[in-house]
This record gives C-alpha cells, structure tokens and sequence, in this order.
C-alpha cells in the first residue's frame, strides 16, 4: 500500500487532516466524470468561436464584389487583419492571464470579441469593417490560446493531453457547421435597409454576425466555471484550490461518494517560481517590467528549446493551414468549375491559371453567391477532420506526440508537391484538401507546450507560440497571393517544403521534464 505523507503541526488536531499529496494526485482523485466532460465541451465552444472569427471571413471575401467593389489586394487585407490583431495581442493576453487568471481574461475578451464582429457586420465601407475585424482580432486572441492552459490544468500530466485532443474533436464537429450555415446564409438573395447605418443588410453580412455567437455562449458557459485550480495553487491560495477540486469531486462522483481525505496540497518543482501580480499605480514602466519577467525566462537556456520547438512547428503549420485556407473556397470553387466543364487532364495550377484568365479577359456579372459544390467539399473537409481527430485523441497517449507531428508533416507535405503534377481532377481536390489538413498540429503542439511549460509561464508560452502560428498565417496568406497568379507551383512546392522540414524538426522535440511526486495516500475519510 502506498505511503503516506503527513505533517503533524498540532497534535490535537485529527490525524487526516494533516494528509499532503501532489496537485497531480489531488486533481487525479477528483476522477473524470460530469465536470470533465462539460469543460470539454465548453473548450471545444471557445475553440470554435476563435477559429470561426479568424477564417469565417474567407467564405464572406469570396462575395464582396458587388457590394463593397474591393480590390484583390483589399481582400487580402482583410483576410490577414484579424491575424495581424492577434499577434499584436498575444503577449499582453499570455502576461495578463499568467499574473490574473485564466477566466479573467477569457470572459471579456470573448464578450468584446463578439461586439466588435457584430458592429463590423453593420460597417458601411472597408476601411471600417478592417479596423473592427482588427478589434475582433485583438480581443479573440485573449481566449485562443488561453484555452489550452485552462483545460489542462483541471486535468492530471495522463489526461490532459487526451482532453485537448477531445476538445479538439469537438471543435472540428463544430466547424461542419461553418460549410453548412455559410451556404444557407450567404447563398441567398434579401436585402435589409439600415438607414441608421447606411448600409444594405444582405446574407453575408448576417453570416459575419452569426459567427459571434460561439464567443457569446462560450463567455456565458465559462462564467459558471471555477477558475484553474493549478494556478489558484501556485498563486498560494491553497484554500480556494481545493475548495475547486472538492467540487469537481463532488459533481463526478454525483455527491454518492465520502470527501477526499487530503487537506493540504504539496508545492511542486514549479511552484518556487516568482509570482507576478499587477497592482494599481505601476504606470507603463512598472507594468512593462512585468511582462519581460515573465516573457524573458521562455527564452533563456532552461526553456529555450522548448520554446523554439513549439514556435517553429505552429509557424509553420499555421502558415499552410490558415495562411493558404484563405484562398480554398477560391481554388477550390475555380477546381470544382474545371470538373464540371469535363476538364480532366489539367493540374491544380493549370486550372487556376484558365481561371484567372477568363476572369480578367471575360467581363462577367458579379455574383453574391458561391457554387453549391464549394460548400459541399468544405463539409467533406471538416468530417475527415473530425475523424482524424478521433484517432489522434485514441493514440495520443500512446505513440510519442512527435511521431505523430511527423507524419501529419510528411502527409500534408507530400500531397502539397504531388499536387502540382496531377492532372486528375477528382484527385486534385482530395490532395488540395489533404494539404490543408496539417490543422491537426495545432492541438498536438498546444498540449505539447501544456506540457513543457510550468504554470507561472504555461499561459505566456502557449500565447507565443500561437502568436507565431497567426504570424505563419500572415506570411502563408500574403507569399500565396503574391505568387499565385504567376508562380502557382512554387506557391504549393514551397508549403511543402515548409511542412517536410517541420516533419524533419519535430523529431528533434525536447524531453518532457517528469514531475518530482511523492506518493501519497489520497484515500476517502473512513
């Protein structure tokens, strides 16, 4: 039988009291049940609002001819803008959750996210609907990578992996809907006068709208949620801490089960760690202070593998399945245009090429819509995203996470140089889309990083390396529309390129440090 820890301060006080175990032990004994589940769920919501603000816009770009007259040049602005906001974020948003909490950041960011999408689906001109889709950007990114910290942390080293990776099958659920409520919004013809606006409402406007509503229930849903019970801990609030893994005890166990018998919780290796807290009166200087503690240890020699680890994969996973995503409904409607017409032996780049060429010698009615056929491979995209998510998240605990970083690299790589020789036109839809599925590494190297980093820091850490993945995403959008047009296959040959050489690097992942646990008894009070 295990040993137990135990230190008697005062002899009058019962024995049980008295018993110590690890964080991990503690969160462990609370199981995994109702709490858990529904946590995931609503990490799977959060998730899903930061996506749908970030790449909802590129099925509304598509149709923004015959309202706004905009340019290529504006379209790709507007596509990027909300990344741009995000890295510019990131950082405050990784600092402010390390030193403030994890729900404090993420509620209010959520709620401001979803206000400024709703106010730019009502702006008249471009310039005010980019300075909005700004906004959205900045203040999405308080929860899109927070999430990541907040859900491992109500879990133990096993189950927080799998966790991320359930939230994550959810979430890709969940965007099966973004094919399905585009086509069923954008793809019809009403108008709405907005005289206060000055704007004609129309079907892609509303669907610019919808896409706040996972922000709005996701904020609603966490605001009936306990802060992180880690970072309760290494905040030196003991008490709160286990008043929150009581809880999540008493809903896993449907209150059917005795109380856990520990009452103290043992600091661990990481929990020496300065504490950094914002009070009032710090001024700009004090304030920027903190946030270079707090950023300066990631790129120090302890953690400074690590962090180039996670930033290198996410740069350049984003890069090929955000940055050149925003041109997929365009490829993929010129693709599905090709195949219709009887064209069958023509590449990827051949076909758009002929497309582009038609468009600019062929003057043609604008059209508010997409062809029905776009939207029906942007569903088959996000099932076979959802599946591949179901195997990542049963083998996850049980192959080496860098393995598993390779071989969707070396998948996706290859598929993107294969797919300038096919001249198949079935086939070329299918590479084009495997292409793009590289997405799954998001969630592998977020919980990744979960796991490299210690709490004080794990909020910060997961926030620079998405920074950097939005930043892959900047660089993918505009290098693919700068070299499209007239360099197609280098366009593709290079984001496979980019994915072979992170397949190459994620086999260099730096060792995960084992936590130091004594074993505990953790057994319920007779």
């Amino acid at each position: 039988m295990a040993t137990t820890a135990r230190t008697a301060e005062s002899s009058s006080e019962p024995e049980n009291t008295q018993i110590r175990v690890t964080f991990d032990d503690a969160i462990s004994a609370a199981k995994f049940g109702r709490f858990n589940y529904w946590l995931i769920l609503i990490s799977a919501v959060i998730l899903t609002a930061a996506l749908l603000e970030s790449i909802g816009i590129s099925y509304v770009i598509a149709v923004l001819d015959c309202d706004l007259q905009l340019t290529t040049k504006d379209k790709g602005v507007l596509s990027a803008v909300t990344y741009v906001g995000i890295i510019i974020s990131s950082h405050m948003w990784g600092f402010l959750a390390d030193t403030q909490g994890r729900r404090k950041v993420m509620i209010p960011t959520l709620l401001m996210a979803a206000t400024s999408t709703i106010i730019s689906s009502f702006m008249p001109n471009f310039w005010s609907i980019t300075f909005f889709r700004l906004l959205t950007g900045i203040f999405v990114s308080g929860s899109s990578a927070t999430i990541y910290a907040y859900l491992g942390e109500f879990h133990s080293r096993q189950n927080g992996s799998r966790a991320i990776m359930a939230a994550s099958f959810i979430f890709s659920v969940h965007l099966l809907l973004i094919p399905v409520v585009a086509f069923l919004t954008i793809n019809r013809e009403w108008s709405l006068e907005t005289p206060f606006f000055g704007v004609v409402y129309c079907p892609w406007r509303l669907f610019v709208a919808i896409c706040s509503i996972p922000s709005l229930v996701g904020a609603l849903a966490l605001s009936r949620m306990p802060e992180s019970p880690k970072f309760v801990s290494d905040q030196g609030d003991e008490k709160t801490a286990l008043a929150i893994i009581h809880r999540i005890h008493r809903i896993n166990s449907r209150s059917k089960e005795k109380p856990l018998a520990f009452q103290h919780i043992l600091p661990d290796s990481e929990s020496g760690a300065q504490k950094l807290r914002l009070s009032k009166g710090q001024g700009i200087r004090g304030l920027s202070k903190l946030i270079w503690e707090q950023t300066a240890p990631l790129f120090r020699q302890q953690f400074l593998r690590k962090t180039a680890f996670v930033c290198v994969i996410q740069f350049g996973t984003f890069y090929i399945a955000h940055g050149t995503f925003m041109f997929f409904p365009t490829i993929l409607d010129a693709l599905v245009r090709s195949k219709d017409a009887g064209v069958q032996n023509s590449t990827i780049c051949e076909v758009y090429y002929s497309s582009t060429s038609n468009s600019s010698t062929v003057t043609q009615e604008c059209s508010a819509m997409l062809e029905t056929q776009t939207y029906g491979w942007g569903f088959v995209l996000e099932i076979v995203y959802a599946i591949g998510f179901i195997i990542i998240g049963a083998i996850i605990s049980r192959i080496k996470r860098s393995l598993i970083l390779a071989f969707v690299c070396i998948c996706c790589g290859a598929a993107a140089i294969a797919l300038v020789q096919t001249n198949n036109a079935a086939l070329n839809i299918a590479l084009y889309m495997l292409t793009v599925m590289c997405g799954y590494n998001v969630s592998v190297v977020s919980s990744i990083t979960v796991d490299f980093f210690p709490t004080h820091l794990r909020a910060m850490a997961v926030c620079i390396s998405m920074m950097f993945g939005r930043l892959g995403c900047v660089v993918g959008a505009n290098v693919t529309g700068a070299l499209l047009d007239h360099n197609c296959e280098l366009t593709f040959g290079l984001s496979g390129s980019i994915l072979l050489a992170c397949a190459v690097f994620s086999l260099f992942m730096p060792k995960i440090a084992k936590q130091l646990r004594p074993t505990n008894d953790i057994t319920e009070q007779s």
